[in-house]
């Protein structure tokens, strides 16, 4: 009876454990996820008691957050564009939601206010910087930049295909998408979602750049299905450069004394570049007046010297 037990309860483990195997979250990579015994499979962020809803995107905070988490001594790196982002990485402050708090601070106290998107839009200060409210990233430009191929694509052919991959890869709904331009080999997307008309069943165009970008720099999110395959009428569309520009529904903050330091440091070489061009003239007409005087005065000596010898 004992052995009959013993042999029905590794029968139990081993089914669990097959099954805990096979559980988990399609689109969060960064993710744990274990089986109840209805077979519910539950996931929650890594580094963190955060449940995931793997039926859609996870919010960029929450990736970031997970990224930043070391495994096997490797370090994962946060996004690098920003408006264009070149603030480095960071490990964000998110909300319950998952979304970002607008003020975000790192471990030297060094505080700076955020867009929903996670990129800096206003000076860094100390920890009394005040950062009223999240504002909304209304507007994303996404440029990209394809292989060269034999054969080149009709633009309405290619913009249906993004809709079509955003709509189905990325669960974006196509009234987001407002534009797709294309002009071999480059192509401009413009995503547009402003907050009045964003439900909560809707994802976010900033999570949706974000998978995409990772996707496009071969670093995916999802843990399934995890290649991305962009074909247009069969045709591979194989991409090889991204850059993703933010536009807030409000101006960033950034000080006017920033913008005219780079105005003064432009002057400024101007400026240098032009002296320098004025003194090398100057030097350079002084040598060739020189040398003109020197031959004229070698030429007045000829000129001199057989009538010297006739006198």
């Amino acid at each position: 009876m004992e052995l009959q037990f013993g042999v029905l309860l590794i029968l139990v483990l081993v089914v669990a454990s097959s099954g805990q195997e096979s559980c988990t979250c399609a689109t969060n990579k960064w993710t744990v996820c274990t089986q109840d015994v209805s077979g519910i499979c539950n996931c929650t962020l890594v580094g963190s008691n955060h449940r995931v809803n793997c039926s859609t995107l996870t919010s960029k905070c929450l990736l970031m957050k997970a990224e930043m988490i070391p495994r096997k001594g490797k370090r994962f790196h946060g996004p690098r564009n920003g408006f264009v982002d070149n603030d480095g990485i960071y490990n964000p402050d998110c909300e319950d939601s998952g979304i970002f708090k607008a003020r975000q601070c790192n471990q030297t106290d060094t505080c700076w206010c955020v867009n929903t998107a996670g990129i800096r839009r206003t000076e860094k200060g100390d920890k009394s910087l005040k950062c009223s409210e999240l504002v909304r990233t209304s507007w994303i430009y996404i440029e990209l930049k394809h292989k060269k191929m034999s054969s080149v694509f009709e633009d309405l052919e290619v913009a249906n295909a993004l809709k079509h991959l955003f709509q189905n890869r990325y669960k974006l709904h196509p009234k987001y998408v407002a534009d797709v331009k294309y002009d071999s080999p480059f192509i401009q997307i413009r995503l547009s979602q402003n907050d009045f008309e964003k439900s909560d069943n809707d994802v976010d165009i900033a999570d949706v750049a974000y998978y995409f970008e990772k996707d496009i720099k071969d670093n995916s999110l999802f843990h399934s299905n995890n290649t991305l395959n962009v074909s247009v009428n069969g045709a591979a569309l194989d991409i090889e450069k991204i850059l993703i520009y933010y536009v807030d529904e409000k101006p960033p903050e950034f000080s006017a004394s920033r913008m005219i330091a780079g105005v003064s440091a432009v002057v400024t070489v101007v400026t240098l570049t032009i002296v320098f061009g004025v003194s090398a003239l100057v030097i350079l007409r002084w040598r060739r007046t020189r040398k003109y005087k020197k031959v004229e005065i070698k030429e007045m000596g000829e000129m001199r010297r057989p009538t010297l010898q006739l006198s």
